[in-house]
């Protein structure tokens, strides 16, 4: 086994300014890392939501002023440089340790500043960051900065203060957890670690191969493969025969030892869902009574890449706006392992539909079982790809794979206007 490539880093001790106690991260970032991934790590680090504007802003180490900022929006200083245009090493000499004039300021009404400390140079396995040391845990998002969160954390510890139930109140209704697990001191260095690695596999996911390809689309090659060149039968009622349900369920590896009557799509739900998937996809289509390779469908048959990218846009633009949202939350949800609990999750997906300005025909906000819908659309969408790393159908307790992390970032891409 080959040991992993390593590359030239810098550490730094990042410390929230003002705090007492001091809230700090001790990070190692390649020296060629952007600012923008800078400002990754730091938001993961310190457990930030990513809801604010950004900026880094001070004198490099070649004493040249600098301002630089995650989006262009024409509002910033002259010379205001993107962030995704400016890497560590410009800025950072790894062998002149001591505090930076550079700093970090996030949420620009809040203003959180964030103070850089050069510690040293360092050396890191390639495409990783990781956190060294650090103290407490991150203040809570719009909490209204240093003496905000301050007063947040003495009014909810103090059960006498007349403000204690609306703190609490606010507090669980921001963080979504209970204020008994709400503890100012915790820091807890593996889950940082833990949550670093998928922040540098969503950064550097690298180059998508072949058998990654193949593997993800499993599901739907298989589909195609078997409706080339005559396609498959359908009972008088439009539904694949017994013989053809079987088969999918045995050679997909979806048999379970509890559920061995699969030989309808009634009771055979992969087998629906994945069929069902790829006429919307306008991959397979409907003929009398066979289901039938459409035309985009035999371009694609035999070039894996290209049916990647199909289904990746598809995801992306499903044709209604309440489904694309739909997508953009759990593709986000997963990517940044970082999903809203059970209880809540189709409140959030009614609160995006909603400031979108998605209403019903009558102009009414989107009713709470229409956001459930939506949800459970998407997550049968996702569940027709091997995006974490099994065969077993509906694996969501299983991490995205390297190659579910691909996927899903190039789903992303075409939200974000970038090309592929």
């Amino acid at each position: 086994m080959e040991s992993p490539t390593t590359v030239p880093a810098v550490e730094l001790r990042i410390s929230i300014s003002e705090t007492e106690p001091l809230i700090w991260r001790q990070l190692v970032l390649p020296e060629t890392a952007t600012v923008a991934e800078l400002h990754g790590a730091i938001q993961t680090a310190f457990g930030w939501k990513d809801a604010h504007l950004y900026a880094v802003a001070g004198h490099d180490r070649g004493g040249k002023k600098r301002i630089i900022m995650g989006v262009d929006d024409g509002d910033g200083p002259d010379g205001t440089e993107l962030a995704v245009d400016v890497r560590l090493a410009e800025l950072f000499d790894p062998h002149s340790p001591g505090l930076s004039d550079l700093e970090y300021d996030y949420d620009f009404g809040d203003n959180w500043t964030h103070e850089i400390e050069v510690v040293g140079p360092a050396v890191l396995n390639e495409n990783t960051i990781a956190c060294l040391g650090g103290a407490m845990r991150g203040p809570i998002e719009d909490s209204g900065g240093v003496g905000g969160y301050a007063n947040v954390v003495a009014v909810v510890s103090n059960p006498k203060h007349p403000e204690h139930r609306e703190a609490v109140d606010w507090l669980e209704f921001v963080t979504q957890e209970s204020v008994s697990k709400f503890d100012p001191a915790a820091f807890e260095i593996t889950v940082v670690n833990d949550q670093l690695r998928l922040l540098a596999r969503r950064l550097w996911p690298g180059d998508v191969t072949e058998e990654e390809v193949v593997f993800v689309l499993g599901p739907a090659l298989w589909f195609l493969n078997q409706a080339d060149p005559d396609g498959l039968p359908l009972t008088s009622a439009g539904y694949l025969k017994p013989i053809v349900v079987k088969r999918a369920m045995t050679e997909l590896g979806w048999i379970e030892p509890w559920n061995t009557n699969v030989s309808t799509e009634s009771h055979a739900a992969p087998v629906r869902i994945v069929r069902e998937r790829l006429q919307e996809w306008k991959l397979l289509r409907k003929s009398k009574d066979r289901l039938l390779l459409t035309p985009a469908a035999r371009k694609l048959i035999n070039r894996p890449a290209m049916l990647w990218h199909y289904i990746a846009d598809r995801l992306a633009s499903p044709g209604h706006e309440g489904v694309k949202i739909a997508t953009q939350l759990r593709v986000h949800w997963d990517l940044s392992a970082s999903h809203p609990p059970r209880k809540i999750v189709d409140d959030v997906v009614q609160l995006a539909l909603h400031e979108h300005g998605l209403r019903t025909a009558t102009g009414a906000d989107i009713p709470l079982d229409w956001a459930r819908g939506l949800r459970i659309d998407v997550h049968q969408s996702l569940l027709c790809l091997r995006l974490r790393g099994s065969t077993k159908w509906g694996s969501d307790e299983l991490g995205l794979s390297d190659a579910g992390v691909k996927f899903l970032l190039d789903v992303q891409t075409r939200w974000d206007g970038r090309s592929v």
